[in-house]
Parts: C-alpha cells; sequence; structure tokens
C-alpha cells in the first residue's frame, strides 16, 4: 500500500495556521511530530509540525509561523489526546522552543514496548499492523530548507497521516491483553517530559574518550572544542559537519606545532588542512600555553570494593525479572531496567 496521504494541506502564514486551528475545533484525538534540522545545522530547533485527525493532515511550517500558542492551547486541553510516536524528542523540543506541553498523551512505541513488539520504529510498525511501507529517504534531510522538495513534504505528513489508525490497533491489542492500563500509566509520566537543565560538567569532557586524556591533552581539547563551537555556531552548521569529535581527540594527543604536521595526519583532508590548519594550530597552542597549575583535570572516582552479597542479590532480582518478562512476551529492560534493579 502507497504511503503517501492523499492530500496535504501545507500552511506557512499565520492567518492560514489560525485557521486551520479553528477548524480543527476540539478534536477528541490529533496526531503529532515534528521535524528539526538537527543533521545539518548547530541549531535543532523545530522546522515542521505535522498535524493529522481523522479528516486534514497538515504541515506547519515553524520557520515562518513562529507563533504556536494556539496549538500549544488545543494541546493542553484535558479533552484532547496527543497521539505521538516516540514523543520524547518532539516533546522536549515543543517545551523548549514554544513552551508546549500536552495534558493527554499516547505513544506508539511505549505500546509496542509493552506489546513486546519486535519492532519498535513506526516503519515496522505501519508495515504489520497497517501493511504501509514508508520510503525513509529523507530521514536526514535539511528540514530548513525552502522550499520543501515535494517528497520531502510528503514523507513529513506520512508520519502522522497514519498514526491515528495504528493508534486505535494497538489501544485494542493493549485491551486485549489486559496491558491498557500499563500503558495509560506510563504515558502519564511520559507527558510530564520538559527540556530540562544542561548538566553543569563542561561539553568537552562529555565527549567520549575525553577523560581518558591527561591534563595537558584535557587543555588543548578544550581549546579544539570551543574553537569548533563558535565555527558551528558561526556557519549555523551541525558540530561534527565542522569536524567530528574522533579528530579532535587525536589532535588533542597528537598536538601538532605547525600546520605542516597537519598533513600526515591520517583523516584530515588536505582540504581542512587548508582551511582550517591554522585556526587549528592556534587553539592547540592556546592548550599548551595553559598554565600547570590551571590544567583542566577530571577527578577519578575509584570503584568500590567487589560487594558479594550485593551481586548475587543482583543476580536474583535478574532471574525473577527475566522469568517475569519471559512470560510476559517483554524485553527484560522494559520490564524494569538494571539500573532499577
Amino acid at each position: 500500500m502507497s504511503s503517501t496521504p492523499a492530500t496535504i494541506r501545507w500552511f506557512d502564514s499565520a492567518a492560514e495556521f489560525a485557521a486551520l486551528l479553528r477548524e480543527l475545533g476540539r478534536p477528541a484525538r490529533i496526531a503529532v511530530d515534528t521535524e528539526a534540522a538537527s543533521y545539518h545545522r548547530y541549531s535543532d530547533s523545530i522546522c515542521l509540525v505535522q498535524l493529522s485527525t481523522g479528516s486534514v493532515t497538515a504541515v506547519v511550517d515553524t520557520l515562518r509561523v513562529p507563533d504556536l500558542s494556539g496549538l500549544g492551547t488545543l494541546l493542553a486541553d484535558p479533552g484532547v489526546e496527543s497521539v505521538f510516536h516516540d514523543a520524547d524528542y518532539d516533546l522536549r523540543l515543543l517545551d523548549r522552543d514554544h513552551g508546549i506541553g500536552v495534558a493527554q498523551l499516547f505513544d506508539t512505541r511505549v505500546a509496542a514496548q509493552l506489546l513486546g513488539e519486535p519492532g519498535i520504529g513506526l516503519a515496522a510498525l505501519l508495515e504489520k499492523y497497517e501493511g504501509i511501507a514508508l520510503d525513509k529517504k529523507f530521514q536526514r534531510a535539511d528540514w530548513s530548507k525552502r522550499p520543501l522538495d515535494p517528497g520531502m513534504l510528503e514523507y513529513a505528513a506520512a508520519d502522522t497521516h497514519h498514526l491515528l489508525p495504528l493508534r486505535d490497533l494497538m489501544e485494542s491489542k493493549l485491551r486485549d491483553l489486559g496491558r491498557l492500563e500499563w500503558a495509560r500509566e506510563e504515558f502519564v509520566h511520559s507527558a510530564k517530559v520538559q527540556w530540562g537543565e544542561r548538566s553543569g560538567e563542561e561539553a568537552y569532557l562529555k565527549m567520549k574518550g575525553a577523560r581518558l586524556l591527561k591534563p595537558r591533552q584535557l587543555a588543548v581539547l578544550r581549546e579544539l572544542h570551543q574553537w569548533r563551537e563558535v565555527l558551528a555556531q558561526r556557519l549555523d552548521r551541525a558540530t561534527f559537519r565542522v569536524m567530528n569529535p574522533e579528530m579532535l581527540l587525536l589532535l588533542a594527543e597528537l598536538q601538532p606545532r605547525a600546520v605542516e604536521a597537519l598533513g600526515g595526519i591520517r583523516g584530515l583532508s588536505p582540504d581542512q588542512v587548508g582551511r582550517r590548519g591554522p585556526d587549528l594550530i592556534d587553539a592547540v597552542a592556546r592548550g599548551l600555553a595553559v598554565p600547570e597549575a590551571e590544567l583542566p583535570r577530571v577527578e577519578r572516582t575509584r570503584r568500590p570494593p567487589p560487594d558479594p552479597a550485593f551481586e548475587g542479590r543482583l543476580d536474583r532480582l535478574k532471574v525473577v525479572r527475566n522469568a517475569a518478562a519471559e512470560r510476559l512476551g517483554l524485553q527484560p529492560g522494559v520490564l524494569c531496567p538494571n539500573g532499577t534493579l
């Protein structure tokens, strides 16, 4: 079956969007999705919002309709259920960019987990439940570009167009298995998610492998990371498209002193050396110039000695958890994550 929605309505003005909201009124259920450009742009702000009811599939250009307060009022209505697939990141972005939350949530990904589905991605679920094959070729498209390619518009709209029928099929199956209340409990919890405060830890320390570096190498990495952040923000380009984190770590370890030395580093293209070489060497030099007393240091937490009693309790809990998960046809981590055990 084709995955292309029959009619897609495009909204790129405040007046048109206001008219859409008046037309929608107070639907019992509305499918919602968002598209951001974090794979391409420095900012991961929302570029599109997709909405579907039983009669309307709409795509809203949030770059031209930045005020979504009317949608926020609709989704905050306790009588309106917002249907998402994998709502967590969408809800975080809606909260951060527009102060939008939802009063009622149905998340088809959570439903799939509680049904023990082997594939919980939207494409897998639509193919299994509705016989619909989604074309995922625009999964990493740049949603900030205008005008959108017609294929991109169809791709975005398909994510919500088929969601309400999928929701109803999954609700029926959850009810048959006696798990609908489980799902509702999870939905209430998930609906409370917000963007949240950023960790106080400096960003460069979150890079995989950073904590294994020596203090001087960390100082160089900090300067290289800052250089990349400033440049990526100025270019509005995803940071890894400026330079991947593995290369930053390698440069922090090697600490090249001259542009000529960059040419021998595997993975650093001649184009990068030509365009970025002097800036990279300057960043390395700033890290090397940090006084010894001011070098960043990672506190090493000593692992506690083995506790046989603790390990024994954990093993016994896993045996019980795994047996229950097998009996219910659920993934063990869905029933109870190891961290909770």
